[in-house]
């Protein structure tokens, strides 16, 4: 056969080639060399890897260190020629591109096989780009970050990023001793989103990008779409995909049948690296679940569980937004914790943090050289308060970003609900700012348009994928329509936000104000108890007592309460007693349930020896623990107490103004018009004979719960007969009762 001529296709030769077949191939142009050597090449691919041409298939390699690269295939056999700088390429005599490895020796005789990354098409479809492009892909944990999968026929890892400022991107990662330069990314056009699909690499490989910014310079980051991280301080990111197999079907199915307003909604808050401190995701399912389930709560809240740098930021200073903190275990075993509370009846909410992010330069902050996820206003971008960096809601990939991550964590991992941080430093341009540290609205006013179109967006979308869930807002002010819907315009003109329900803040501070008030000084506070009704049904409400009011000098519950140990617990109860037959949902912090007196610290936890046998007060601990189990199951058993929480109709005073007394006394009914009388003596003393008027349908009433009973730590002064109303006027109802009201109590009472 005679050699083809220089410039036409060669005859077909599928025969072994050797080194001595391969011509050298025309040289890579300075420029396009020195921009592949230094990370700012946008088209990698089309400089390496195959490329058919009128001389043959040109094979160009870039493998710093290598002594030599021989192409293998089927019949195939061919060493490279090098061109220094770790490049070495070669012209195949062939007519089309084969199927090939490459076969890479390093000075110490290693050998090394592989597929070439650069002879595959991009692994990440039109549509997906198209999406991104719009700021609308819901689902955009699967188009970017990395995933194992199979790729024309062979099996590897696609990495993508979106870094639309950025010269060129690497791939660092421990399969190539984190040096990146023999794995640069394509862009993908002007998505802004950089590709590269690796063959062989799976589950567990430690990876960064290696981002070139516009002026230059270098910046390696981990991937803002890591599914999953290094344990820190490591910061590493990490290959992963689930193979956890679901056991609620049960829960997901049943979760939506009940409006959550309408519901019994009772949550125990945790932070879950410190509920029984060194405790994994697997050894937390064994315990967890049982805990909860014992004392009656329908819900846990878990502080921020998405992965952060410093754990004494509890998770409010996020990284990683879609990875589980790896300080407990893998996404899975975090899938099986949420899985195992599922089966055992308890719903799962988790804190959420949108509002802002840490500064750490190898995370969000100014990720390809400029300002991406913040805002490009350096007085927009900076948070006043936490030192950390605000989000720029009003850029739709940003905006895609945390609208696809609040649904991810509903999807993945079955989350029943968000509690969404700081919505307030959200809302407010001029949040924390002084006066000329903000600019008004295109409208000249201080709310901050582009996070009130975020938040609309995250929960209609949130509501509209993922029946069952409720979203929660911890917002601090009166703005208006916090959980109204999305479509209902209120008298501002915004539409409402979409919560489910709002943290009330108001009702937290006035009335822990109230209790810590010696008795004797309580009248003249009695509003702080009682305002709360005025505005109940502007809003969904959740009662928080939160981690945020036993913390920083705060001091527990017990401990805010005045009088000595005795009075302080029996305060304690009484006080939970009027939370959980108040109109609204309850939320208690762990350690607030057996009265712990100190503060709580992330590095010890609750302080469960309280409870010890062999502590002297382990049995004041213990009854304060019993009374919340019985709360639970008393509330969770009357529908008065839950199922018109939004409706006036489903409260009336008694006596609201008793401020003398230091006594409060209401009625909750159930959707029949089933009442529940409820009566708090925030005084030290007995009040015998009581008079209050009540309903007339009851033939008798019967105490159903006493914070005071001896089982919980109190005096035992009971109503232990039901007591049958008289038809004596009081509080402007035809007929009363008469009651004995223990000292620092709480009752609750219900038609015999």
């Amino acid at each position: 056969m005679r050699p083809a001529a220089p410039d036409q296709p060669p005859a077909t030769r599928q025969a072994a080639t050797g080194s001595h077949g391969v011509r050298p191939a025309k040289p890579l142009s300075g420029a396009d060399r020195e921009r592949l050597l230094h990370g700012a090449h946008h088209d990698p691919h089309g400089l390496l890897g195959a490329h058919l041409t009128r001389i043959g298939v040109v094979i160009r390699v870039l493998r710093p260190y290598a002594e030599s690269v021989t192409v293998l295939g089927k019949g195939l056999r061919a060493e490279l020629h090098e061109e220094g700088d770790g490049f070495f390429s070669g012209v195949l005599p062939m007519r089309q591109v084969p199927e090939y490895s490459l076969q890479v020796r390093y000075g110490d005789d290693t050998l090394v096989e592989f597929a070439d990354p650069y002879r595959f098409l991009p692994a990440l479809g039109e549509l997906d780009l198209h999406l991104i492009g719009e700021g609308r892909h819901e689902e955009l944990w699967g188009a970017l970050g990395a995933h194992p999968m199979t790729h024309q026929g062979v099996t590897g890892t696609r990495f993508t990023v979106w870094a639309p400022n950025a010269r060129g991107v690497r791939l660092v990662a421990d399969f190539n001793h984190w040096d990146g330069t023999a794995h640069p990314l394509r862009s993908l056009g002007s998505s802004g989103v950089w590709e590269l699909f690796v063959p062989e690499v799976g589950e567990g490989a430690l990876y960064k990008f290696d981002i070139t910014r516009p002026d230059g310079s270098h910046t390696v980051r981990a991937d803002p779409m890591a599914r999953h991280t290094e344990v820190p301080p490591a910061n590493a990111s990490v290959v992963t995909s689930s193979r956890h197999t679901w056991g609620d079907g049960e829960w997901m199915a049943r979760r939506g049948e009940r409006p959550v307003h309408e519901a019994p909604f009772s949550v125990y808050e945790v932070h879950l690296a410190s509920w029984r401190p060194g405790l994994t995701y697997r050894q937390l399912a064994e315990q967890l679940p049982a805990y909860v389930r014992d004392m009656g709560f329908t819900h846990v809240e878990f502080m921020p569980v998405a992965e952060h740098p410093f754990g004494g930021s509890w998770g409010y200073q996020v990284t990683g937004f879609y990875a589980p903190t790896a300080r407990m275990g893998t996404p899975d075993d975090f899938r099986y914790l949420v899985d195992s509370l599922h089966q055992a009846g308890i719903g799962v909410i988790m804190d959420w943090v949108p509002a802002h992010f840490p500064r750490d330069d190898w995370a969000l902050a100014e990720f390809d050289g400029r300002p991406l996820y913040e805002h490009t206003d350096p007085a927009r971008a900076s948070h006043p308060d936490w030192g950390t960096l605000e989000f720029d809601y009003g850029r739709k990939e940003v905006r895609n970003f945390l609208v696809a991550n609040a649904v991810y964590w509903c999807e993945e991992f079955h989350i029943d609900g968000l509690r969404v941080d700081a919505v307030a430093s959200m809302l407010y341009l001029d949040y924390s700012r002084e006066y000329g540290q903000w600019s008004p609205n295109e409208h000249g006013g201080r709310e901050n348009l582009d996070a009130v179109a975020f938040l609309q967006e995250m929960n209609a979308t949130v509501y509209r994928r993922c029946p069952g869930v409720v979203t929660i807002a911890e917002e601090s002010t009166a703005w208006d329509g916090v959980t109204r819907p999305t479509h209902h315009a209120g008298p501002a003109g915004f539409g409402g936000l979409g919560f489910g329900l709002k943290w009330n803040m108001g009702w937290m501070h006035d009335s822990l104000g109230y209790v810590t008030h010696e008795p004797v000084h309580r009248k003249y506070h009695h509003n702080e108890m009682t305002f709360s009704m005025v505005y109940a049904y502007s809003e969904n409400y959740v009662l928080p007592i939160s981690h945020d009011e036993v913390v920083h000098g705060k001091q527990a519950l017990v401990s805010k309460m005045p009088g000595d140990w005795w009075q302080r617990r029996a305060t304690h109860r009484a006080y939970l007693g009027f939370m959980w037959a108040h109109p609204g949902k309850q939320l208690l912090f762990m350690g607030q349930e057996f009265a712990q007196g100190a503060e709580w610290s992330h590095e010890h936890g609750p302080e469960w020896w309280l409870m010890d046998e062999t502590y002297h007060s382990a049995g004041d601990h213990r009854g304060v623990r019993d009374l919340v189990r019985e709360l639970n199951a008393v509330y969770g058993a009357t529908p008065a107490l839950w199922e018109r929480d939004t409706l006036p109709e489903g409260f009336a005073w008694v006596d609201g103004g008793a401020a003398e007394d230091n006594v409060f006394a209401f009625l909750r009914f159930d959707a029949q018009g089933g009442p529940l009388l409820a009566v708090s003596n925030f005084s030290p003393v007995v009040r015998g004979d009581y008079r209050l008027g009540v309903p007339p349908a009851a033939s008798a009433w019967a105490e159903v719960l006493n914070t005071d009973a001896a089982r919980f730590g109190g005096s035992d002064v009971l109503n232990a007969e039901p007591l049958k109303p008289e038809q004596v006027g009081a509080h402007g109802r035809r007929t009363s009762i008469q009651l004995t009201l223990p000292p620092l109590a709480t009752v609750w009472l219900k038609p015999a």
